[in-house]
């Protein structure tokens, strides 16, 4: 599978730069890693390397990594109606994906995701931040 995106950052207009599956694993896989330490601002800036270059349902699965990595953050910086909306969005295109998806837990992230979207709401400070379980 190649993944491809239109001229961006002073490549020349109508020249497309593609991924491999192999170059688009290795950022996901950075992506996955940046985000199960915390660093959603950076994962959400990685994934968006690919997300940007996808389509069809990949795209959708990278835009909603992207939004949930988006909704935590807004919760940790107490934009908690944001956050809300954020994570409605991510869990409007992640549900649509099978369980495992990608090599990882994808229905068990969602779980875990809408966990912390509740506590939050019922609890004094944020809950435990969901991780990305990956799969073999």
């Amino acid at each position: 599978m190649l993944i491809s995106m239109s001229a961006r950052d002073g490549e020349e207009p109508g020249k497309s730069k593609a991924l491999n599956e192999e170059q688009a694993g290795e950022i996901f896989e950075r992506g996955v890693e940046l985000f199960n330490r915390g660093e959603y601002f950076a994962c959400h800036e990685v994934w968006e390397e690919i997300w940007l270059r996808g389509d069809g349902d990949e795209k959708l699965f990278y835009q909603g990594l992207i939004q949930a990595a988006v909704a935590i953050l807004h919760a940790e910086r107490g934009n908690l109606r944001g956050a809300y909306s954020t994570w409605r969005k991510a869990i409007a295109k992640l549900d649509a994906l099978p369980p495992n998806h990608r090599g990882i837990a994808l229905g068990e992230f969602r779980d875990a995701l809408a966990k912390f979207f509740a506590d939050a709401y019922d609890v004094n400070g944020l809950p435990p931040r969901p991780k990305i379980l990956v799969i073999e």
